[in-house]
């Protein structure tokens, strides 16, 4: 088995640029790659939600896996997205990943389809199984409607060898327990940045690993140092602080359905990450212009040197 890549700290679910014509922009995803990896990311998450998979054709996946698994190679970690409406097909964009030398996957109970539990572990200890990389669980019941139950990533974890991450997108501090309670704290646990759910202080202080964030897109350096996993007070206080001073920019990363806030957002900050495919909508212009005034606010373009 090829040697597992375990979480830690900032991992962020970045985007899928598009051009004018809404064809994928892979320059610019090159230019967000350089971006994290000289901003303190640890890991990116491409093809999560932030990434519009679901608009994504099977090619368009396949040739996003293979030049940024090659780009990435040296330069940040990278997970990618793998989930597809069936398990067959998941499987096989599984085993591309790991073919490309993929760091990792990480997989969704697939959409729309609302399996019951058993059929749910079934799902995501065949996908696991079926590679030798790394593998994250991304618990997603708003999105997906199924929630994967504690016992049952607890129980995954002592079936597979290679689940090296469970991030929970989901407002309850009780399942996060659970799950680090069940695996006496080996699985590492993530939380999204969502200030609706408010998990990261209670994830890092249950002892959790960092976070899945979309808001260090735009401020990668606060966000990683905020999902500091803690050793001592003094990372307590960090987080704390950094969590207060970044909940404006939270609440505008998720002030419309993601990623259409955050997409925006960072074409505030001068990428030309495009607009979403079709049916998601720009943001509202009263929106838009709340996002540039809390960008303006953190002087993001002028931190980052970005013109």
């Amino acid at each position: 088995m090829k040697k597992l890549i375990y979480p830690q700290g900032s991992w962020v679910a970045i985007v899928t640029p598009f051009d004018t014509n809404l064809e994928m922009d892979l320059g610019v995803m090159r230019d967000l790659v350089d971006f994290h990896a000289a901003n303190n990311t640890s890991t990116l998450l491409i093809m999560g939600s932030t990434g519009e998979p679901t608009t994504l054709t099977i090619e368009e996946r396949k040739r996003i896996i293979k030049e940024m698994t090659a780009y990435c190679k040296g330069k940040i970690h990278a997970f990618f997205g793998v989930t597809l409406g069936s398990t067959a097909m998941t499987i096989d964009l599984a085993r591309y990943a790991q073919e490309q030398d993929a760091d990792g996957i990480v997989i969704v109970v697939p959409p729309y389809l609302a399996p019951p539990q058993d059929a749910v572990f079934t799902y995501l200890k065949d996908v696991c199984l079926a590679v030798d990389i790394s593998v994250g669980l991304y618990n997603n019941p708003a999105r997906v409607i199924a929630n994967v139950d504690p016992a049952t990533i607890v129980r995954l974890f002592q079936e597979v060898p290679n689940l090296v991450a469970d991030k929970e997108a989901m407002p309850s501090v009780g399942q996060l327990a659970a799950v680090y309670d069940g695996t006496e704290g080996r699985l590492p646990l993530l939380c999204c940045d969502s200030p609706a759910y408010g998990l990261v202080i209670p994830t890092l202080g249950l002892g959790g690993r960092g976070t899945a964030n979309v808001t260090g897109n735009v401020h990668p350096r606060a966000v990683a140092s905020m999902s500091t996993p803690w050793s001592c007070w003094e990372d307590v206080e960090n987080c704390r602080r950094q969590y207060y001073g970044l909940l404006p920019l939270m609440e505008a990363a998720y002030a419309a359905t993601n990623p259409v806030a955050i997409k925006a957002m960072i074409r505030l900050l001068g990428f030309p990450v495009g607009h979403c495919r079709p049916p998601l909508p720009d943001p509202q212009p009263k929106v838009f212009e709340a996002m540039k005034q809390v960008i303006e606010r953190f002087e993001l373009k002028k931190l980052y040197e970005l013109g």
